[in-house]
């Protein structure tokens, strides 16, 4: 390993100052946002990397954005960066983002449930409003998403709005992502009085969200791409209870072995962090 490896391997493994004022504020909103949590050259080291396999593994790369639904407009997803290639990997492993994942969720640890690639291209649409876990076959509600912008992410290229203490409410749980789950949850939202949080973020900001907190992004209208990575985090205890098609689905791809009411310890789903 070069020496510029070994420094963002360092920060990698080199724990945030994660408060308890952050803990309690995670706990009431469903999500939270944190400052300077990568390094300007960690990013640009890493950037590259994850962007070149996003754009080989693009599903929609034969597809021009205007015969996508919304779904395919709103970004290039591809999932498992990690099993592709070892400096991938070694980003999504973090033990910086796992240890707060841990203590976010107030776990002794946590495994990787998958890690994915979101990005919005030039031009991409929306993201419509959506709640994360209604398609993960979790038996509970102790799992969240780190979501990390590989730029500077201002409106213009659509961050995440979350939905403040949606978490709590069961609002479109049963709805996947779509024009449908964007309407009905935009209603609810306004109806029940919840505050939205529609925010830029710096280079280096990134988020955390429980897997049931409402979000939403804007469109892209910049001529960049919005380059997102995530890694979606689980109790290291969670055990697998399937209930729907979008479950079952979910189960064959990033948990294959598992079988129901056993923890999930399938080689995709190492333990990231253990106190």
């Amino acid at each position: 390993m070069n020496s510029q490896n070994a420094t963002q391997s360092s920060e990698l493994d080199t724990s945030f100052a994660l408060s308890d004022a952050h803990i309690q504020q995670f706990q009431e909103d469903g999500f939270i946002k944190l400052k300077e949590f990568y390094s300007q050259q960690t990013l640009n080291h890493y950037a590259p990397i994850l962007t070149d396999l996003t754009l080989a593994k693009n599903p929609n790369k034969d597809l021009p954005l205007d015969a996508r639904n919304t779904y395919g407009k709103a970004f290039i997803q591809v999932g498992n960066l990690w099993e592709m290639d070892e400096q991938a990997k070694t980003f999504a492993f973090s033990k910086r983002a796992a240890e707060v994942a841990a203590k976010l969720l107030g776990v002794q640890g946590v495994r990787m449930w998958h890690d994915q690639a979101l990005y919005k291209e030039p031009a991409g649409g929306f993201t419509p409003w959506h709640a994360d876990e209604q398609y993960w076959p979790f038996s509970s509600a102790k799992c969240l998403t780190v979501w990390i912008p590989l730029q500077e992410t201002p409106i213009e290229m659509g961050p995440l709005c979350f939905a403040a203490g949606s978490h709590l409410k069961r609002i479109g749980r049963e709805l996947q992502i779509s024009d449908e789950s964007e309407k009905v949850i935009a209603s609810a939202v306004k109806n029940e009085g919840l505050r939205e949080v529609y925010e830029p973020y710096d280079l280096g900001e990134v988020s955390f969200h429980y897997g049931w907190t409402l979000h939403r992004a804007g469109p892209n209208t910049t001529q960049n791409p919005r380059k997102v990575f995530t890694v979606i985090y689980m109790d290291m205890d969670m055990t697998l209870a399937p209930k729907t098609p979008s479950h079952r689905s979910d189960w064959t791809s990033w948990t294959p072995s598992t079988h129901v009411g056993h923890v999930m310890d399938d080689p995709k789903n190492p333990i990231l962090y253990q106190q």
